[in-house]
């Protein structure tokens, strides 16, 4: 289990405005209060670095600060800051030199850890859970939000539907869709599995 960095105030998150004739919109301010936790536990998850998802989230929130106005206009703020912040983790990947694809594939890792404490039984069985960690790095990218929101930072359906600024039947359909693709993408390496023991 990974630790999760902590929140810095958002004065500290801010610091580039330093020197600039600025006061926080109260909105704003809560806003921060309500997601910035949420939105740097997921920046660790896929960038596996405390310091690296810190700086995501504070350009992420600069940005808001000079450009609140402009996001409360959005048809929905959580879904207008939610593509913000995946632009930066994305942005950041590219700048670092990180592929996207071994990024996801290290979160999918850990996601793929905490689901399978559950069905270790059925893993022992399993020539490599490789499949099943390309399955998920492989879905859609709603769909594979959802699944690190879900299992990796184990956030509920509300919770999860209130970050990414969609509704919690979306939410929902989201994680069955992605968990029939996953199945349909490691059924055969059960079933080879299975044949192989008989």
């Amino acid at each position: 289990m990974t630790t999760e960095p902590p929140v810095p105030p958002a004065s500290y998150m801010l610091n580039s405005l330093v020197g600039m004739q600025y006061d926080m919109p109260p909105t704003l301010e809560a806003y921060y209060d309500l997601y910035a936790h949420s939105y740097l536990k997921y920046a660790h998850a896929v960038l596996r670095s405390k310091d690296d998802a810190k700086l995501v989230v504070r350009r992420l929130f600069e940005n808001l600060a000079l450009n609140w106005d402009r996001a409360l206009r959005a048809e929905s703020v959580e879904a207008h800051v939610w593509r913000l912040l995946k632009e930066g983790v994305e942005t950041h990947l590219a700048l670092t030199g990180v592929h996207r694809e071994n990024a996801r594939t290290t979160s999918v890792q850990q996601a793929a850890r905490v689901l399978l404490d559950d069905v270790r039984e059925r893993m022992r069985r399993w020539d490599s859970p490789l499949g099943l960690y390309t399955a998920i790095a492989d879905l859609p990218d709603r769909q594979f939000d959802v699944i690190v929101l879900s299992f990796v930072l184990g956030y509920p359906g509300p919770r999860i539907a209130s970050i990414m600024g969609i509704q919690q039947d979306t939410v929902r359909a989201h994680r069955r869709t992605a968990v029939k693709r996953i199945a349909a993408r490691i059924r055969p390496l059960l079933k080879s599995t299975d044949n192989e023991k008989e």
